[in-house]
């Protein structure tokens, strides 16, 4: 098998991996050329960790590692169907983010980064803010200033710089670029390695299931950094042949932000209006291509869901006992209309993403749980 590069979907254009970078010489995001895939062998069944699957990265890379990944796969009855949902706000800092963040933060300290720049509406930032700080790395977050406090708060407590930045969320992403030139770029949603990271996601529910997939996984999406992951892990296995068919890929976005599931089905986005699933309000996904790709590879596709169809979400998960912050809930909600249009059905495997717990978004859920 060739050696593993970076690559420019665009252009095809390549670099090796000893290098870091945040993107190609034409300016775009990069991954990483297709790897062969591992089987139940390989896992590190003394690693109590997502490093148990470490055969499957492109490289060697020493851990910096707080125990992320294998998170909870639960059983509840919701919406009328059997469902499997995947908690991964056990993660150490409380989201999913945690996966991509462990994976890229290795690789950056072992190649010798020493400070880095994010910008993130609160998940990606945290959890690059808590990897920062076990790598004893730098950290600067540039956050929208409508961020939830609880979110600036722990990114703080990890010791990074946070700026705030006015105006809507891409616009900490052009002043991120705007600053590296002068501290290397580490986005959770440009870095190739996130993705690496996050792709174990797909191995870790294989292994859940007893080395067998889902029918569906329904994720709630932003720039789509775990449909790219899910559909870069399943694609690994299918080519180690442990696996015979991918699990479809169902997008969960708000309505008020939903530029995935506008392009998916060919239409213009509808006007952005601001949404309690500030997770996933991004207007331009930078992989927008890559994502629709994986989501028509899968046979899946999207769902969009109105912000009074998340709270209810919201609510509805509370009184099963889960605890989810609202952009996690889109997931749920996009669950309900799925089953109800038939679009997956309620005698399959369905596994709904939970990314994010509800601690993260305390003053809307005082509010929306305060005594009436």
């Amino acid at each position: 098998m060739p050696e593993a590069r970076y690559f420019d979907p665009e252009d095809g254009a390549s670099y090796p991996l000893g290098e870091p970078r945040w993107r190609s010489d034409a300016g775009r995001p990069l991954m990483i050329s297709a790897l062969p895939g591992i089987g139940r062998d390989d896992i590190e069944t003394s690693s109590r960790s997502l490093w148990r699957y470490r055969a499957a990265l492109p490289i060697d890379i020493a851990p910096v590692s707080l125990g992320e990944g294998v998170t909870p796969l639960i059983a509840r009855r919701y919406a009328g169907a059997d469902l499997l949902f995947k908690l991964e706000w056990f993660a150490p800092t409380g989201s999913f983010k945690d996966r991509g963040a462990s994976v890229m933060v290795s690789y950056l300290k072992d190649h010798g980064v020493g400070r880095i720049l994010e910008d993130s509406s609160g998940n990606g930032g945290a959890a690059i803010a808590g990897y920062g700080a076990a790598a004893a790395i730098g950290v600067k977050i540039l956050a929208p200033a409508t961020t939830q406090p609880g979110k600036i708060a722990q990114m703080r407590a990890f010791g990074a710089e946070v700026q705030l930045v006015p105006g809507p969320r891409e616009e900490c992403q052009h002043e991120a670029i705007r600053q590296s030139e002068h501290i290397f770029y580490a986005s959770h949603n440009w870095q190739a390695f996130f993705l690496q990271g996050t792709k174990l996601l797909a191995y870790e529910l294989w292994e859940d299931l007893g080395f067998k997939v889902p029918d569906n996984v329904i994720i709630p999406t932003g720039a789509g950094s775990n449909v790219l992951g899910c559909d870069i892990g399943f694609s690994e296995l299918l080519a180690a042949r442990q696996i015979d068919k991918r699990p479809r890929l169902f997008c969960a976005q708000p309505a008020n932000c939903a530029p995935i599931d506008a392009a998916f089905a060919g239409k213009a986005p509808a006007p952005f209006a601001p949404t309690v699933a500030e997770g996933t309000a991004i207007k331009q996904p930078v992989r927008m291509k890559q994502v629709l790709a994986a989501l028509s590879r899968s046979n899946g596709g999207t769902m969009a869901v109105s912000e009074a169809e998340i709270v209810a979400a919201v609510r509805d998960l509370a009184r099963t006992g889960l605890y989810a912050e609202p952009t996690s809930a889109v997931a749920a909600a996009a669950a309900r209309k799925l089953l109800a249009v038939n679009a997956i059905k309620p005698q399959e495997t369905t596994v709904v993403l939970l990314t994010g717990t509800g601690l993260k978004a305390t003053a809307l859920m005082t509010e929306w749980f305060a005594p009436s």
